[in-house]
């Protein structure tokens, strides 16, 4: 069965086996690779990696929790600092987009975004999913607040959002091959806004304040 499968699991607890762990990871990729999406259970990932199911749900509550994972071990997007929010925020468009569509994890999240609205356990791995990267990006903003580039009362998480939903929105409508001018301009409306400089002023204010 292959070198993952060669390596026999023991359960420890809850807490991970770093050696077991890894294993597992493995073997679920393997199983995806194989398999697909549909194809994917989390009886063939314990068959491959020779651990036992109760095992792999005791550190992965779900199969979405174990996709999700395995997506973000196979991600890599690079998140720049060039010292200029709308430089920064697009870049890392730009790259997570070539890696959704130059790569499987695409598809994977796609499917995992999809699953998440008719199953519990799949939402709740997304939400704790999301909520990281949301901090993640949200650097960006945080950075950019320290070098005076941004009001220090923006919720940098809040942008993280904002962001995210236009990538998702690209992603689930399969529009990855956006010119980069349109990711720029998002990013500028984002930033600058959409009114005419004359037109801001008496405008509520996200804050709460006009």
């Amino acid at each position: 069965m292959g070198e993952i499968a060669a390596k026999a699991r023991k359960s420890i607890g809850a807490r991970r086996n770093p050696e077991s762990a890894d294993a597992i990871l493995e073997a679920a990729e393997a199983v995806l690779s194989e398999a697909g999406y549909s194809g994917f259970s989390i009886e063939a990932v314990a068959r491959r990696a020779r651990a036992g199911k109760p095992t792999i749900y005791r550190w992965w509550p779900s199969k979405a929790a174990l996709l999700i994972e395995v997506y973000q071990r196979q991600k890599r997007v690079e998140t720049p600092d060039t010292g200029n929010i709308e430089a920064d925020l697009a870049g890392f468009l730009m790259n997570l987009f070539a890696h959704w569509r130059d790569t499987s994890s695409g598809n994977v999240f796609r499917s995992l975004v999809a699953e998440a609205q008719s199953d519990a356990a799949a939402a709740a791995a997304l939400a704790d999913y999301a909520k990281g990267r949301r901090a993640h990006t949200g650097r960006m903003v945080e950075r950019a607040k320290a070098r005076g580039e941004v009001a220090a009362d923006v919720d940098a998480e809040l942008v993280a959002d904002l962001v995210a939903s236009f990538a998702w929105t690209h992603l689930l409508t399969n529009r990855l091959d956006g010119e980069e001018a349109t990711i720029r301009a998002a990013i500028r409306y984002l930033t600058c806004g959409i009114l005419k400089p004359t037109e801001r002023k008496g405008v509520l204010d996200p804050r709460g304040t006009s």
